[in-house]
């Protein structure tokens, strides 16, 4: 396909998402079956022009004066490609395949594009309801903040420490040009351009033989600033596929015992195979029993309760930039009330001085510092522990990551601006007794 016709294709995907008010991922899917002829670098790059058309769909709209699908597609190929107006008129010239030419109130639109004066959350590309909520974390800095979460992200791989070392994955995967993540010890980053294909990891050799997996560094970072340490007694209450349980696994050298279990058995299916590909040897799987408490032989027995939080993902849009326009509040509300029922769980599992690693993908306060402080309002003997303590954890990094991230007295927030990670949350609460 050409780049006009790929064009043409985005503008006809974006036109039955909003149609149908469905994810990008199911109608890119769909076009894909019926449109067979496409390559498989076609339907990459076709994709790459609809989820970053969706990433700048409020900045889309604000330069070129509407929110059709053709709309914010020129205004994505002008704000986040940086095409100049002569280069998209080459592209929209109405030849076979190709879209409709300009109008001249788009080419004008196109010249004067800018977003000088334009609201927050526009110049953020985040839902105008959740402005003071952005508002409430980071103030003046918003809309650049919501900016940096409508970019693309990288892939992120962690690497298995218990099968190999980083400087021999990163000689395993020098095709892919992948290099040493600026915080996560254990992590690898490989860059890709605008439009660029994903590469394919799970046909790697590296993947298959289970020396790394695909794990944002911001999740890595969490998982690494619970503090699992080889020989304890530890609850993943959240565990869904296992990446978290897996980084757990190696961070304990395959020592001590690590119970992963999740409200939802049909999230834990995948973790049953990465964990026999991992060569964790510590890991017991606890799915969730219809009539009584898959956990309570455990109760008072377990050093660490990781609890990586049901949340909004507000902090994961770069990955999921479609989701940002289909959040509504109710999901907020819901979601609080979720997290609220699992940190009160995890409160009858732990043994005196034990600790709660609770962690979300979120950049709201609702679901972060908010939900601590009620949590510590309504259940004693509890106290965060101090991040500049927790951030320890990453050694010569902690200086700079203590820097980087958002403080709060209950724990800190990474963003893409700050850290160049997904948006994740991260408390330590220690029980006293």
């Amino acid at each position: 396909m050409t780049p006009a016709a790929r064009l043409s294709a985005a503008i006809e995907v974006l036109v039955d998402i909003e149609s149908r008010r469905r994810p990008a991922s199911d109608a890119l899917k769909d076009w894909g079956m019926s449109h067979r002829f496409a390559g498989s670098g076609d339907r990459a790059a076709i994709a790459g022009l609809v989820y970053d058309a969706l990433r700048r769909r409020a900045s889309s709209a604000y330069v070129m004066g509407e929110a059709t699908p053709r709309a914010t597609l020129l205004g994505m190929l002008k704000l986040e490609r940086g095409f100049d107006r002569d280069t998209i008129a080459r592209l929209f010239d109405g030849s076979r395949f190709a879209p409709e030419p300009l109008t001249e109130a788009e080419v004008a639109a196109l010249e004067s594009a800018s977003l000088a004066g334009a609201p927050a959350n526009v110049a953020g590309d985040y839902p105008e309801w959740l402005d003071p909520h952005f508002a409430r974390v980071f103030g003046d800095e918003r809309a650049e903040e919501g900016a940096a979460l409508a970019s693309r992200a990288p892939v992120d791989l962690r690497v298995n420490t218990l099968k190999t070392s980083r400087d021999d994955a990163v000689r395993a995967l020098a095709d892919l040009k992948a290099e040493p993540t600026r915080w996560s010890p254990v992590g690898l980053r490989i860059k890709l351009d605008a439009g660029a294909k994903s590469p394919a990891i799970h046909a790697e050799h590296a993947f298959i033989k289970g020396l790394i997996e695909i794990q944002d560094e911001g999740s890595q970072l969490a998982a690494l600033l619970a503090g699992a340490k080889p020989g304890e007694q530890v609850v993943d209450l959240c565990a869904a596929g296992g990446g978290k349980t897996l980084a757990l696994a190696a961070a304990m050298e395959n020592h001590g015992q690590i119970y992963a279990t999740d409200t939802d058995k049909r999230r834990l299916a995948p973790i049953h195979e990465r964990l026999d590909r991992s060569g964790a040897r510590n890991v017991q799987v606890r799915p969730p029993k219809s009539v009584g408490n898959e956990l309570a032989d455990l109760e008072g027995r377990i050093d660490l309760v990781l609890i990586d939080a049901p949340c909004t993902g507000t902090g994961s849009w770069r990955r999921n930039p479609d989701a940002k326009w289909r959040m509504r509040p109710g999901a907020l509300e819901l979601r609080m009330k979720d997290q609220a029922a699992i940190l009160d769980r995890a409160v009858g599992l732990l043994k005196p001085k034990g600790r709660i690693a609770y962690v979300t993908c979120s950049v709201l306060d609702e679901e972060n510092g908010a939900q601590i402080r009620s949590f510590l309002a309504r259940q004693s003997g509890f106290k965060p522990l101090p991040p500049v303590e927790v951030i320890k954890a990453l050694g010569e990094r902690a200086f700079l990551f203590h820097r980087a991230v958002l403080i709060s007295d209950e724990g800190l927030l990474m963003t893409p601006r700050r850290t160049d990670t997904d948006g994740f949350y991260v408390s330590i609460l220690a029980r006293s007794a």
